[in-house]
């Protein structure tokens, strides 16, 4: 009986993980995919094609984010599965919320801060660990200082260099290199946010012994990379209204500027394991790029509204979290 447990657990998590992974591609991933389809560069059901192959093959660079979620934000012995039930709840809730009302929020954030709060009412304060935390940390100042100072540099730079061209040549040559930038970002976002959940899900697998080290195996990026996928081609495109032409009019060289710069920022920050929100990278990149035309380019009411989810989603998650703990408790 307590196999058939275990094993209905096992379900049920697993399926709170492709959940809230669908709703990583449904809310956060088409921030890869803004720019080219805000300046007309790809026709957006071209785009979200890019974005669903661009994440699948990221999902594939290396472990390190899916190791440092599974095994070095909390501690994997102390937690179980009503823990990681708890904490892709939080995830659902907030990130559905704030795709309703079309801001952008960061899956990952609500993911290890779910996992947190949960986590705490599981184990207590000791279940956090410092090395996983130091990382979510340095990813913050890499998304929002590398994002916006990258996207302000690239910016100028090609402006300097390309200011000369007519604004038909320029809107020629960008829109083909926009592109090419787009899947570099959805290849970025898959490597740093699909592995999230990839890690969250090979953590499932190994608290219920189906795996006996902490290994991620080639099908779970896969089946969670195709749901990703399923879920970009869903949705996205309030997100998409917001922040490309609401929070900042782009043109095809920012465009391009912004997301070379966030999708660089993305990948140094997977191959060193560190998770980071790659909806603040793209977003903070496009702000630097609109800037350097000057501060008055960018909406700056619409800024207030994206930090201020950004600002909410630690304390709201890991509070979503904590109780649903109590709640699972109580049920099960």
């Amino acid at each position: 009986m307590e196999g058939k447990n275990i094993d209905r657990g096992l379900l049920i998590i697993l399926g709170l993980i492709l959940a809230a992974e669908f709703v990583n591609g449904w809310t956060d991933a088409p921030n890869a995919i803004t720019t080219v389809v805000a300046t007309k560069a790809l026709k957006p059901k071209a785009a979200v094609a890019l974005a669903v192959l661009g994440n699948m093959v990221g999902a594939f660079y290396g472990r390190a984010v899916a190791k440092t979620i599974g095994t070095e934000i909390v501690r994997p012995e102390a937690v179980n599965l009503v823990t990681l039930s708890a904490s892709m709840v939080a995830v659902v809730i907030w990130s559905t919320a704030a795709a309703r009302a079309g801001v952008p929020t960061s899956e990952g954030h609500a993911l290890i801060a779910g996992l947190a709060g949960a986590g705490l009412a599981t184990a207590g304060p000791g279940v956090l660990l410092l090395t996983g935390w130091k990382k979510v940390f340095l990813g913050l100042v890499i998304s929002s200082c590398f994002g916006a100072a990258g996207g302000w540099a690239t910016a100028w730079v090609l402006r300097v260099l390309f200011g000369d061209l007519t604004p038909q040549a320029s809107r020629r040559v960008f829109n083909t290199l926009q592109v090419i930038a787009a899947g570099g970002m959805a290849i970025s976002h898959g490597s740093n946010d699909g592995q999230k959940f990839i890690g969250l899900f090979t953590l499932a697998l190994l608290l219920t012994g189906v795996i006996p080290s902490f290994t991620v195996h080639p099908w779970v990026i896969i089946l969670c990379s195709v749901v990703m996928g399923v879920g970009t081609s869903t949705g996205g495109w309030r997100i998409i209204e917001k922040v490309g032409t609401q929070m900042v009019k782009i043109e095809p060289d920012q465009g391009f500027a912004a997301q070379t710069a966030a999708a660089a920022s993305i990948l140094f920050a997977s191959h060193l394991g560190i998770p980071l929100s790659t909806t603040h990278t793209i977003n903070t990149a496009l702000m630097g790029a609109g800037a350097v035309k000057g501060l008055k380019a960018v909406n700056w009411g619409v800024v207030r509204e994206l930090v201020l989810a950004w600002l909410l989603t630690f304390p709201v998650c890991g509070l979503i979290g904590f109780t649903t703990v109590f709640l699972l408790q109580n049920l099960f």
